[in-house]
Parts: C-alpha cells; structure tokens; sequence
C-alpha cells in the first residue's frame, strides 16, 4: 500500500479517535467507497486538472455538507486540493485495518463447498478467535469447485483445508 494513502488515513484515524468517533468515521467511509466505486466518473472529476479546483471542491461541499460529519468532507477536499483524490478509496482500506487492529478485530473471508449450519459456524467462529485471540468477523462464499472441506483466508494467510486441495496435494505425490 502507497504510504502517503497510510499518512492521510492515519491523520483522519487519529483525529476521529481524540473525537470518539472512529467507526461512525468508518461506516461513512465505506459508504463514500461504496458510491465512488459505484459512480466511477466522480474519483477522475475530482482528479481532473481541466476542472477549476474551486469548482470540484464545490462539487464536494455540495454534495456532503450536513450529509456526513465536517472532518469526513473536510478530508475529501484536502485530498482533491492537494491532488490525492485518486488515493481516496486505498485510504479508506487503511483506515480500516487501523479500525480493526484498535478493536482487537479479525475479519475472516471463509468459503465452502456447501453453505455451513449455524452450528458450525459458531464454533468456527470461536476456533478462529481462539487461534488470533481477537473478536472475528466473518464473511462466508460457496464455491461447489471445492468439492468438500473450506479455505480460510485471515490476517492475510489462507488456511486450505478443502478436499480439492488435499487431491492435489496427493497427486503432487504420487506423480514426484
């Protein structure tokens, strides 16, 4: 990740921290990553250098003003004037994780081959808090390609346990 996005986010976390507002600040983050990414032409309006810069910082205040809390707009209009619009959306991912590693939080993407009971789930969800001795969040997918088993992926390491991967670690085996 680019250090001057982990400078900018790192500025705003600190700020919302002193203010007690750091998830608030996150949820509207993600919600302004979720539009632009959404609305793809507004990043590069912001970015445009065709553009007067009054007129994309007003395109901000308009658009967020007394909709999302003032340091959150006041922060988009920093990066636009100083011509870091175009790291808005990595920021907002550091921002994040400094959410995450503040709250003692995991997140965990978990896919299987078929959905999983809630039971399993629930003691899943304890084997992984137990393991990194942090609250887990987990996000789960299916993919029947598995054929059995699950792939864990957690503070960034994969833990494949599914049957497809077992197959070809005997393949890789026999064929040696």
């Amino acid at each position: 990740m680019n250090q001057i996005s982990r400078e900018y986010a790192t500025a705003l976390f600190m700020l919302a921290c002193e203010k007690d507002v750091k998830k608030d600040y996150a949820d509207v983050l993600n919600f302004l990553k979720d539009e632009f990414t959404k609305e793809e032409d507004y990043i590069p309006f912001l970015a445009s250098k065709s553009i007067k810069l009054s007129e994309r910082l007003g395109a901000i205040e308009t658009a967020f003003s007394g909709k999302i809390p003032q340091d959150v707009v006041s922060y988009l209009m920093l990066l636009c004037e100083k011509g870091r619009i175009n790291i808005f959306l990595e920021s907002v991912d550091i921002y994040n994780e400094l959410l995450d590693l503040s709250m003692h939080t995991a997140n965990a993407k978990v896919t299987s081959a078929v959905s999983l009971t809630d039971d399993e789930k629930l003691s899943l969800k304890k084997k992984l808090e137990t393991i990194t001795k942090k609250s887990v969040d987990i996000e789960y997918f299916i993919d029947e390609s598995l054929i059995g088993g699950i792939v864990v992926e957690i503070d960034g390491k994969i833990i494949d346990g599914s049957v497809k991967n077992s197959l070809r670690d005997i393949k890789d085996v026999i064929i040696r």
